[in-house]
């Protein structure tokens, strides 16, 4: 015959589980959503023009700006 052993659960109530639970559940989902918007104001802000961007209100977006100072090539040929 097997030998069993009979251990006592030592665990939260079920009640306090299954509210903890929903309750992260639902943190999570709102986190969710407020990602997704904040991606998709983003998206549409970018594809607007500098002069739409002034009529509704909003500061221009900072955009990825190249720069080339004069001397720039002089310097890379005398590298090589």
């Amino acid at each position: 015959m097997a030998h069993t052993e009979t251990h006592a659960a030592v665990s939260a109530p079920i009640q306090q589980v299954s509210e903890s639970r929903v309750n992260s559940i639902t943190i999570l989902a709102a986190a969710v959503r407020q990602w997704r918007r904040a991606v998709a104001r983003r998206k549409v802000l970018a594809e607007l023009t500098p002069d739409q961007l002034r009529d509704i209100g909003q500061a221009e977006i900072n955009r990825p700006v190249l720069e080339i100072k004069a001397g720039l090539m002089t310097n890379l040929m005398s590298m090589r």
